[in-house]
């Protein structure tokens, strides 16, 4: 039997946010005993940390039931604060996460965990045409859509779609993988992290402290919608400075889950000049509910 926690993390309190799985002892475990796993778990992502801690670095496997990702923010943040309260990371204030990504460094604050990312992917912004194929995705329309729409992860990638204010609420998940629209894509740019998701928000307020109200849909990891994405605000970090919103860097408080009825909270920071932004910061609050035993899946 392999021991585990459940924590909700971008929340104000428990039973809301996004829900993880950290799974213990999974060192010798295979791909597919990991997938397995996180498909009986059956949560937007589990982890599997290694036993080994090296100073104040350790390692992290992240799943979706739809397989291995490099990078993900609840899973970084969730991983971190469950080890560390088990003692099994140094009491330093920062530490490194190490996954596909490279190295994500993680600091603890009185109230928040914070993660910070270096962006990886940026480009756009898309053509007319793809931006309103991947709204009709949606359920939305063309002229829902409220400016320019760029591609951006700091580890895990994603299509930013700001839209007026109600279409947010309006929109519907879609099942149709980003993949399918990779030679489109590949035309603005190319991306050195798989592009897995929409990030489908409302951004209002002026430079240097907006309010974004997002949904985030990954259908091609059979996410349909997640409750509460720090990859995808990470990278919106790096959109806002592209586009203009956050142009020298700012401030994004973002508020994710409500209409699955999880309700989230996501801070995010960005550093950047001219509009290029070279780190993102996202932070948020992580509450325990959860621990229990997991059998090991046969080979």
């Amino acid at each position: 039997m392999l021991g585990y926690d459940i924590v909700d993390v971008f929340s104000d309190a428990p039973f809301a946010g996004n829900q993880l799985a950290v799974v213990y002892g999974a060192d010798e475990l295979t791909t597919e005993q990991c997938l397995a796993i996180a498909r009986e778990f059956n949560f937007s992502e589990t982890t599997f940390p290694s036993s080994r801690v090296e100073g104040s670095e350790y390692e992290t496997r992240i799943f979706t039931p739809g397989g291995e990702i490099p990078f993900a923010g609840h899973p970084t943040l969730g991983t971190a604060w469950v080890l560390r309260s088990h003692g099994l990371l140094p009491p330093d204030e920062e530490v490194t996460q190490v996954c596909g990504a490279g190295r994500i460094g993680v600091r603890f604050g009185p109230d928040l965990v914070e993660l910070s990312a270096v962006p990886r992917d940026r480009f756009g912004p898309l053509d007319d045409g793809l931006a309103g194929a991947l709204l009709r995705d949606l359920g939305l329309a063309p002229t829902d859509l409220a400016g320019p729409v760029w591609v951006a992860g700091c580890g895990l990638t994603f299509v930013h779609l700001p839209v007026a204010a109600d279409a947010v609420a309006r929109a519907t998940a879609s099942s149709r993988p980003l993949e399918e629209y990779a030679d489109r894509l590949a035309v603005a740019g190319t991306a050195a992290d798989p592009v897995e998701g929409l990030n489908l928000v409302h951004v209002a307020g002026d430079a240097q402290a907006l309010r974004v109200h997002s949904r985030v849909f990954v259908p091609g990891l059979s996410v349909a919608e997640d409750a509460a994405t720090g990859s995808a605000a990470a990278g919106l970090g790096v959109a806002l400075a592209a586009t203009g919103r956050l142009p020298d860097g700012g401030t994004y408080e973002i508020s994710q889950g409500v209409e699955m009825g999880r309700p989230s909270r996501l801070f995010g920071r960005v550093e950047a000049s001219d509009g290029v932004a070279t780190v993102c910061h996202v932070a948020g609050r992580v509450h325990p509910v959860a621990r229990g035993e997991v059998a090991v899946p046969p080979r």
